[in-house]
């Protein structure tokens, strides 16, 4: 499965710091990394709080990801420019919302414009269709030593419905 090939990236590129907003799509990548010793997993209130996560880490010497939904990036128009003033790197995995299938209407416009939104404030796209091309796209985004989001489509993560919601 993909989160367990993410996780092996990730402990590959060395992360230490993760800092995630909850998120049904990256839920066994969030238990992967959590019951990591290595990796430090942090529970953001916020998804701006990741980024400056990610700053502090980076400034610690520490490599360190945020995993997020495609909802989250509209929160970070501001603080993205404190990434590209700074030009530290950054990784992002984007689980996709408002794609074919959606069953919740308020998704759709913000994922439609996740990567408009995120290429206009500096940050190098890059998305992943298939589960196997996640894996590779992560470990090609450490390896780039920039901003760059890994956006995981709908298709990958499967199609919530409005039964599953409730449950939760």
């Amino acid at each position: 499965m993909w989160p367990e090939q993410v996780h092996r990236e990730l402990a590959a590129a060395g992360v230490r710091i993760v800092g995630y907003v909850p998120d049904a799509g990256h839920k066994r990548l969030i238990e992967l990394c959590r019951a990591d010793r290595k990796m430090r997993a942090v529970v953001l209130t916020t998804e701006e709080d990741g980024i400056g996560l990610a700053a502090g880490a980076w400034l610690g010497g520490m490599k360190s990801v945020l995993l997020m939904q495609s909802s989250g990036v509209g929160n970070l128009v501001n603080v993205l420019g404190m990434v590209q003033v700074c030009r530290f790197p950054l990784v992002m995995i984007v689980t996709m919302r408002g794609e074919q299938g959606e069953f919740n209407p308020w998704q759709v416009p913000m994922g439609r414009a996740t990567p408009q939104v995120l290429e206009a404030m500096g940050v190098s796209v890059r998305r992943a269709s298939d589960a196997k091309e996640v894996a590779p796209l992560v470990a090609e985004a450490f390896r780039r030593e920039q901003a760059v989001a890994v956006l995981v489509s709908q298709g990958v993560i499967g199609i919530k419905s409005f039964q599953e919601q409730t449950e939760q």
